[in-house]
């Protein structure tokens, strides 16, 4: 029996467990990648057991336990650990998952198991050609905004280095200063997430891109690996309201990094705000990498 007590916390120490794991099985959704884990610790207490050569994770925000279908060979009766863990230990809904490899397997395993969309956190997944050329009819917008910006501002673009990571670290306090952070309970947690990104930069293994506006950072993005096909864009931050139209020119310059390295980026999920559910989807995702989640009721009708 698979006990929640075996579970420990992710931590730094556990990144070339995780690059092994997910080598082999490769995942797509931004929330199971390490680096989002790592630096949302404080706020989801992700931890996770290595069993059976799978790895299996779980999250706990407010005090309410989630667990998620293991992450390796396909082993039926290590499915069913999770799930008489997941009615032991979780909430409402205690099974989430993240992957369709997951989805379509639990479907087969448990065909009358109900798995219900999560559609605020689905991922949006976008080609990298079209972010980094804004090509098109459907970016005519965007591509004047961005046009617009490189008329007005004399600006370079560089690479997050040893050099100049402490201008980030600056550059994101005043951010939060502007955001008023400590005052948003969800912006307090982006500030720490962000903050023990920057200080764990390297040892996490990220890669990110600034927009200087002379001398001044005016943007920033903080990128990781998902597979080798795809990138995902964790933090991205700027101040509009010093230079107009920056968000979609940080955008745009870190596809361009990306281009010829991933054929895709994921830019996560929209959390259900509606302004920035209409900026991602304006942007024309090529797919939606969708959250599926069971019910307590509906897991003990269909327990094996």
């Amino acid at each position: 029996m698979l006990e929640f007590s075996e579970f420990k916390p992710v931590s730094l120490d556990d990144r070339d467990l995780f690059l092994r794991q997910y080598r082999q099985y490769p995942q797509v959704h931004s929330d199971n990648t390490f680096a989002n884990m790592v630096c949302w610790n404080h706020y989801a207490n992700y931890r996770f057991a290595d069993v059976d050569g799978a790895i299996v994770l779980s999250s706990t925000i407010d005090g309410v336990a989630s667990f998620r279908p293991p992450i390796g060979p396909k082993n039926p009766a290590l499915l069913d650990d999770v799930i008489d863990l997941a009615l032991r230990e979780g909430g409402a809904a205690p099974l989430l998952v993240l992957d369709p490899v997951n989805e379509a397997w639990i479907r087969e395993i448990y065909p009358n198991l109900i798995l219900y969309p999560d559609r605020d956190y689905f991922d949006y997944i976008y080609r990298t050609e079209d972010l980094a050329d804004f090509a098109g009819k459907g970016y005519a917008t965007v591509r004047r905004q961005v046009n617009h910006f490189r008329r007005e501002y004399a600006y370079s673009v560089e690479a997050i280095t040893r050099e100049n990571i402490d201008e980030v670290w600056e550059f994101l306090v005043i951010w939060c200063e502007w955001r008023d952070c400590d005052s948003v309970p969800i912006l307090a947690y982006e500030k720490e997430a962000i903050l023990f990104a920057i200080n764990n930069f390297f040892a996490i293994g990220l890669r990110g891109w600034i927009i200087r506006v002379g001398e001044t950072i005016g943007a920033i993005s903080v990128v990781d690996e998902v597979n080798t096909d795809m990138a995902v864009v964790h933090f991205e931050k700027a101040l509009p309201e010093t230079y107009r139209d920056i968000y979609k020119v940080i955008m745009t310059e870190t596809a361009a990094g990306l281009r010829g390295r991933y054929r895709f980026i994921n830019r996560e999920c929209d959390m259900g705000v509606p302004g920035l559910r209409e900026s991602k989807t304006r942007c024309h995702p090529a797919c939606m990498v969708e959250v599926h989640y069971a019910t307590r009721d509906d897991l003990e009708a269909c327990r094996r």
